[in-house]
């Protein structure tokens, strides 16, 4: 380990993770920066992968593998393994099982948090796939007031949070918060992202540091069906938006985010959304205090119906449109 470096803590929580997992270890084990441990969570794998772990943690004391007595679900798995992080480290790393760092993310990262101790946060462009993403800061922009990057997120949709791999965190605030992630919301990494920008700042690395693989296609396909960007935008804005923005500007922003969240569940009423649907809708608003109300999805349902009719051409434009696709 190397002296003067404060203790990075790096959890991965994983379970059937084989395809990829040799990547994302050694991924760690490339780091340029040298005080680091790396905790991994066993959720129960049955293929392989915790004895590859095992393996891994056999060759370097860095390492430390353990396994659930129980099965957990994502969120709770995630949880477990930040409670098994030192209690001597000053930051936490989570490294997702089939992601995977640059040699430098720590050294980086580390860098920018230990410039301005007020920064509880750290970020960086990642890798997704085959696309650069979580641009949008100009260069440079290694310090960002938390309250201004949570208010250009609300107005701008402005992300440059990513998934959990995307992003450094003080350790002390992890500790702060059991449990870390809130299993009951959609947007669990992002509500963390928002409740801590409340009370520390935020850095970024003008740098690809991290490579996300996408989720499931089957799963990004029926979230986008679902209307996943909506409702997020109404559940971040309703539940910080008072905490962030002024008075007008937030009654503005509601407006806009509450009109596109209805246009998407008239539209899911027209195209006989299954249960499922609903009920996404209808737990990820109840989380932001809001309820669907089901007279104005009625006006939306009519003002669709009777944009169909006035423009018959634009419609048959879309139905061939939406045929040609599938």
């Amino acid at each position: 380990m190397s002296s003067g470096q404060p203790l990075v803590s790096v959890v991965t929580p994983f379970y059937n993770a084989a395809p990829y997992f040799a990547q994302c270890i050694e991924s760690v084990l490339a780091q340029t920066y040298g005080n680091f441990e790396y905790v991994l969570l066993d959720n129960l794998s049955t293929d392989g992968s915790g004895d590859l772990a095992r393996e891994y943690a056999s060759r370097d004391s860095r390492l430390r593998v353990v396994r659930n007595e129980t099965f957990l679900s994502l969120t709770q798995n995630h949880n477990a393994v930040l409670r098994l992080m030192s209690k001597e480290s000053r930051y936490c790393k989570v490294l997702q099982a089939d992601d995977w760092l640059f040699p430098s993310c720590l050294s980086e990262m580390v860098r920018i948090a230990e410039a301005n101790p007020s920064i509880g946060i750290v970020s960086a462009y990642t890798l997704l796939e085959r696309s650069v993403y979580l641009t949008g800061l100009p260069f440079p922009s290694e310090f960002i007031s938390g309250k201004d990057i949570a208010r250009r997120l609300l107005l701008e949709g402005l992300n440059v949070f990513g998934s959990p791999t995307a992003s450094l965190i003080r350790a002390d605030l992890v500790r702060a918060r059991d449990p870390f992630y809130d299993d009951r919301s959609p947007i669990d990494d992002l509500d963390v992202c928002l409740e801590l920008t409340q009370h520390c700042d935020f850095g970024f690395v003008n740098q690809v540091l991290t490579f996300t693989r996408r989720d499931n296609p089957s799963t990004i396909t029926r979230l986008k069906e679902y209307g996943i960007s909506t409702l997020t935008a109404a559940m971040i804005v309703n539940r910080y938006g008072p905490k962030f923005l002024q008075p007008a500007a937030l009654r503005d922003r509601k407006q806009e985010v509450e009109h596109d969240e209805y246009n998407v569940l008239a539209a899911g009423f027209l195209s006989r959304q299954p249960r499922e649907f609903w009920d996404f809708h209808r737990n990820g608003l109840a989380l932001a205090g809001l309820r669907i109300n089901r007279a104005r999805v009625a006006w939306r349902v009519l003002a669709r119906l009777v944009d169909r009719l006035l423009n018959p051409k634009s419609t048959l434009d879309k139905l061939l449109a939406r045929w040609r696709r599938r």
